[in-house]
């Protein structure tokens, strides 16, 4: 920042492109060619953070009363977004291996039989937010075989591909299709820095032509200021070594969540073991609200995310949390499971207690079983 001040401060505190400077796309095409993708310039846009790229693809795409497809749970900084485009969001399930394409399949197919179809899917294939699970391959080649049959656009949102602390990486959908028919969403908020909020969208002609429009009316560009920032940083060359620093951290703290689940949370509760990214998903049984269990928490000075935030009807995953191990160190992570153990514990055998029930450990479930649940918001509510 020194350097940009003396350097280039006239520039940096002006306007940019609307899309963005030349060279952060260049820097952008680096990050995704880490991952095996080779996206063109001028299909590339600069946002401000990834969460400005799903609104102006939200924008550009949806009307009210169009039908978007996305994963059971769901980021929740996505359900604020379908929400205010008064979209009729329908939910899929998901297991261990990432979203039931069988049951998207047969959602289209339901849709196409009353004449309709979904302006698109979304989702976060890679250690998902908020389950932390990923997409198998085979199930994302499907995913793309199914866009391609049905001409639906995908969204792919992948903040958090390059964290992977153990087995294999998968290959993104938008390698797997070309670019034809995935929107890519990217973001530099986990691999440097979220108060920058550089992001990006890579995205079809046509479709990035509405969304430069879009970002004009929001807008105009993004931080150059932030932009040059990020500039300075990829041209020292060490971006790739400071994100293999960050595995080693986050892997750590993952290990040191997963183990004090293991040794604080009741035999009732289940929980992912995600592979990378920052999440865990844990599933508690069906008479513990989360809500409710976090005003309690939070008088113990912990907080979690309630699993009805991931859900656009807001009606389920009242049993579920999400919790985030990228933030807090080792120790801070083991006494902050602790004490929502301590907490849920309570909670467990006031229960028993009342009930008299003692109920075993159920296996491990991302999302209720059942039929798949659409949503639409009401007209001029978010």
């Amino acid at each position: 920042m020194t350097r940009i001040a003396q350097e280039s401060a006239a520039e940096a505190l002006q306007y940019g492109p609307t899309e963005g400077f030349d060279e952060t796309k260049a820097a952008v095409r680096m990050v995704m060619e880490a991952e095996g993708m080779s996206p063109e310039p001028e299909d590339i846009i600069v946002t401000t953070g990834g969460q400005q790229a799903l609104d102006l693809i939200a924008k550009t795409l949806v009307d009210p009363g169009d039908v978007v497809v996305c994963e059971a749970p769901t980021y929740p900084g996505a359900v604020p977004v379908f929400c205010s485009y008064e979209a009729e969001t329908h939910q899929v399930p998901m297991d261990d291996d990432g979203m039931r394409v069988d049951q998207l399949e047969e959602l289209c197919e339901r849709l196409a039989s009353e004449g309709r179809k979904p302006k698109f899917i979304y989702s976060v294939p890679s250690f998902q937010n908020p389950a932390g699970v990923t997409l198998s391959l085979e199930r994302r080649r499907r995913l793309v075989e199914l866009a391609h049959m049905r001409e639906i656009l995908v969204i792919e949102d992948n903040p958090y591909g390059l964290l992977r602390y153990e087995g294999e990486a998968q290959a993104p959908l938008y390698q797997l299709d070309g670019g034809d028919y995935v929107i890519y969403v990217g973001t530099l908020s986990k691999i440097l820095s979220p108060g920058i909020r550089i992001g990006w969208a890579v995205a079809p002609p046509p479709v990035m032509e509405k969304i430069a429009l879009g970002k004009q009316a929001t807008d105009l560009c993004t931080s150059t200021l932030s932009q040059y920032f990020a500039l300075e940083y990829f041209g020292e060359g060490r971006w790739r070594d400071y994100i293999g620093s960050l595995r080693e951290i986050y892997r750590s703290r993952r290990d040191a969540m997963l183990e004090a689940l293991d040794r604080h949370f009741p035999p009732q509760a289940t929980w992912t073991r995600p592979h990378g990214g920052l999440f865990v998903w844990a599933t508690l049984p069906d008479y513990i609200d989360t809500s409710d269990l976090l005003a309690k928490a939070l008088r113990e000075n912990v907080a979690f995310v309630p699993g009805a935030a991931a859900y656009v009807d807001g009606r389920r995953g009242s049993n579920s949390m999400r919790l985030n191990f990228s933030a807090s160190t080792a120790d801070e992570i083991r006494e902050g499971v602790r004490r929502i153990g301590a907490v849920l514990s309570e909670q467990v055998q006031l229960y028993e207690t009342i009930t008299s029930e003692h109920r075993l450990p159920q296996p491990a479930q991302r999302e209720p079983s059942g039929d798949v649940v659409p949503f639409r918001a009401p007209r001029g509510e978010a």
